[in-house]
């Protein structure tokens, strides 16, 4: 094999032959470095495949069991904890944030919903204050900066992605109603019981799984003003405070810190099976995680419009469930407008679809230069549609 062309390992049902052929592609025409991707369909694993490099100097092979971080692709996960609670009884998605987190009332937040925390409605997309990070690291300092901070539009009105602020926000309350922060809290009531292999930032013990992120190409100079001149004072809170990257994902700090919203750590196997729960309707691998009712409730879409953070990333309108995105007239997730899923920064993704039965999970770690919709990950999804 060349450089451009790693070995492909793994297996992947005849019928879906084109995920590998889509999947080999991504190494010789898209620049792909070290990746995995794995779906399932019935909750049979059907595509479980990985190759490349897991650093930029090619000296370590990506491995079945190698771990990466895959950025917003964690959400997903994230939004799992409150819909347990929500499952359970204990979190209602319609009361005031402030009757579980008292303090975030707080200038002028106190009729927040939880329901505007998972559909990036709250208007906190990023703090007003400098958030260094350092300071995103430190969870009581972030919690307590967002609970102090006013809403940059009204809350409940519009969606502006909350990149950095969401896992924070969710997480939050997730450990007021449970006792325990979302990372501990997913790891009891769900990825233990399924053995899918993802955690919350990432163990000291597992730094030797871990492949090394590459940065995004370079934007010319003139591009990256244009670009930034562009954006409101809402989204460069959401994208630039604190701005991080590859080189701070790379990170001993970045590894040890709870970062709901971004520094999940896992395969593709473990990403499909967290989001093969919401496709198989509330269960996986023989595991009920929650009600058919309860996970029917994350696609519940919360309004359609130009977001004020990925605005000017789409042609037209996204709208957001209640924890992830719908497919929608753009076909993020599929041919299905009502399938849902969440990509991360620079490729990564989680998908469900119901209806098919279908999920995929793609994670990589040479990043790309979109937040979403990345030409490697839908490469993918068309494969798998179209052995469907």
């Amino acid at each position: 094999m060349s450089e451009r062309e790693p070995e492909v390992h793994g297996h992947c049902d005849s019928r879906f032959s084109a995920v590998r052929t889509a999947f080999e592609e991504n190494f010789r025409d898209r620049g792909e470095l070290g990746a995995a991707v794995a779906v399932t369909v019935g909750g049979v694993t059907v595509v479980d495949l990985w190759g490349g490099w897991a650093d930029p100097a090619r000296t370590r092979p990506w491995e079945r069991d190698t771990l990466v971080n895959v950025w917003s692709t964690t959400k997903g996960p994230v939004a799992l904890c409150a819909h347990v609670l929500t499952d359970r009884g204990l979190l209602d998605l319609d009361a005031p944030v402030a009757t579980y987190w008292p303090e975030f009332a707080a200038a002028g937040k106190e009729k927040v919903l939880v329901r505007h925390l998972l559909s990036h409605r709250a208007g906190l997309s990023g703090p007003r204050e400098p958030h260094s990070f350092a300071d995103l690291c430190d969870w009581e300092l972030t919690t307590a900066r967002l609970a102090a901070t006013e809403p940059w539009w009204e809350p409940g009105t519009r969606s502006g992605y909350h990149a950095l602020t969401y896992g924070h926000l969710v997480g939050e309350v997730v450990r007021r109603v449970s006792g325990l922060r979302p990372g501990a809290f997913l790891e009891r009531e769900v990825t233990g019981p399924l053995g899918a292999d993802f955690t919350i930032g990432l163990p000291e013990r597992e730094a030797g799984r871990a492949a090394t992120l590459v940065h995004a190409p370079a934007v010319r100079n003139s591009e990256q003003a244009a670009a930034f001149s562009q954006l409101t004072p809402a989204a460069l809170a959401a994208l630039t405070n604190p701005a991080v990257g590859a080189k701070e994902a790379n990170t001993p700090a970045w590894r040890a810190a709870e970062i709901p919203a971004a520094n999940g750590h896992g395969t593709a196997r473990a990403v499909a099976a967290l989001y093969g729960v919401l496709a198989g309707r509330g269960t996986y691998g023989g595991h009920r995680v929650l009600s058919a009712e309860a996970a029917e409730r994350v696609r519940e879409g919360q309004g359609a419009c130009r977001d004020l953070v990925l605005g000017a990333g789409f042609d037209g309108e996204t709208e957001a469930g209640l924890g992830l995105w719908l497919s929608g007239p753009h076909g993020s997730y599929g041919p299905n407008p009502r399938a849902f899923g969440h990509d991360g920064f620079g490729g990564s993704c989680g998908l469900a679809d119901p209806e098919a039965g279908v999920s995929l999970g793609y994670v990589m770690n040479r990043m790309g230069p979109r937040i979403a919709d990345d030409p490697r990950k839908m490469a993918l999804v068309e494969a798998v549609y179209s052995a469907l």
